[in-house]
């Protein structure tokens, strides 16, 4: 396995290419795209998964955080970030990021994707974490559906979500779960400045004060902590032990890196013609300021990370 600070010997893609080039090469990298640095934890366990692919890590700095944004503005973001992703040779974007996959991913797909599949010419997708994330949460494919029986569930598993206003906004963690698995209730909280706090590089003491108010309120909405955690934005993944100190110990916190992980190369073996590519490239860009990112994020990395211009 390819050491993380593999970033360092970067192959980087240039446009413009024909579309004949384009065309007969089915995958030139694999997009990984957040709003800022959060989506680096997913990034971490694909690279770890897959690591002679090749891929392009896109953070709309200049536009974060997402959470606090309006629906249509969080789905043309999204967009624009794909369109850069795919302009640079990528077949497929995965979206590092919980606001995202929960207000943009769906309408995308369903409405804006198809076109721009018959326009440039070539296959192109955009997954999602959330998705993994409920699969690894109820321990159902996302095809299940629960059998409606009527009668009252006797004993609950409690599920705890930590997210984004947005993502909270959006319900789609109570709704998808219910769909699936009536014994598992979802409760959910939104940390709206956990994300400025974890960009802006706070102290250790901020971030545990802010984590512990949260994990405080959560308990008193439902009663009881819970008996498992789902952290709903892939920024809080950098600060996990914080939010593990935060807890009783031993609550089990639901990992969406390793599950985005297990569902892409699953992805992969279904799909061929997607190929991932083999030369180890990794390219990290910015709309935000180029340059090393935070303490935070290179002690998380384990490695200096500089971002380049998008």
């Amino acid at each position: 396995m390819a050491p993380w600070a593999s970033h360092d010997s970067t192959v980087t893609f240039r446009a413009p290419w024909t579309m004949a080039y384009l065309t007969s090469t089915a995958l030139l990298m694999i997009g990984v795209f957040d709003s800022g640095v959060g989506g680096l934890s997913v990034h971490r366990a694909l690279v770890q998964r897959l690591p002679r692919a090749d891929f392009t890590y896109l953070a709309d700095q200049a536009n974060a955080p997402y959470g606090v944004r309006a629906g249509e503005e969080i789905v043309e973001l999204t967009k624009a970030g794909c369109i850069r992703l795919f302009d640079r040779g990528a077949s497929l974007v995965v979206l590092a990021c919980n606001t995202a996959s929960a207000i943009a991913l769906r309408r995308l797909q369903q409405t804006w994707l198809p076109a721009y599949r018959k326009d440039i010419g070539r296959p192109v997708n955009i997954l999602g974490i959330i998705v993994p994330t409920i699969e690894k949460a109820t321990g159902l494919p996302w095809e299940h559906e629960a059998e409606r029986r009527g009668e009252k569930v006797q004993q609950l598993d409690i599920l705890g979500v930590f997210a984004t206003q947005a993502t909270v906004r959006s319900r789609v963690y109570e709704i998808e779960i219910d769909k699936r698995k009536q014994d598992l209730a979802v409760f959910s909280e939104a940390c709206p400045e956990l994300v400025p706090l974890i960009e802006g590089d706070a102290s250790a003491v901020d971030l545990a004060k802010a984590v512990e108010g949260h994990v405080q309120a959560l308990k008193t909405r439902i009663g009881r902590f819970p008996d498992r955690v789902v952290l709903g934005c892939t920024h809080y993944e950098i600060i996990a032990d914080i939010f593990r100190a935060a807890l009783p110990a031993g609550t089990p916190l639901i990992q969406q890196p390793e599950a985005t992980a297990d569902a892409l190369e699953l992805y992969l073996e279904r799909h061929p013609e997607y190929a991932a590519g083999t030369a180890g490239g990794r390219v990290f860009l910015t709309t935000g300021t180029p340059g090393p990112q935070n303490g935070l994020v290179q002690s998380f990395w384990g490695a200096p990370v500089a971002f380049d211009p998008a």
